[in-house]
């Protein structure tokens, strides 16, 4: 689930920048590149899935759950969160807070009960 989240999220950085933008009320980042990065980041991320998908029970696969799921999920959200509290970003980017939390926290609980 969450490598599809986040294929999807790095094709619409790349290939849908002015829809995000419109969706979130926000410019296009300057210059595009950010975004660009942000959305090969979020692809690299997703191929890293096909780890586990092929290899659901192998050392490396649990370990890369652990490091994309709670671990980089989690600090995403409370990134989201500062970013918003104290630079004061558009209250829409908290639907990533909410949708990385709820990744983290669903990793982590299946991650706790194998």
């Amino acid at each position: 689930m969450s490598g599809i989240y986040d294929g999807a999220v790095g094709v619409l950085m790349i290939a849908g920048r002015p829809l995000l933008a419109s969706l979130f009320a926000v410019s296009l980042p300057t210059p595009p590149i950010h975004a660009d990065l942000n959305g090969v980041f979020l692809l690299t991320i997703a191929a890293g899935y096909s780890i586990t998908y092929r290899h659901p029970r192998s050392e490396g696969g649990r370990a890369y759950l652990w490091i994309a799921g709670p671990l980089l999920k989690g600090v995403g959200a409370l990134v989201f969160v500062l970013d918003y509290l104290f630079r004061h970003s558009p209250p829409a980017f908290l639907l990533f807070a909410v949708s990385d939390g709820t990744m983290a926290l669903l990793s982590w609980w299946a991650l706790r009960k194998e």
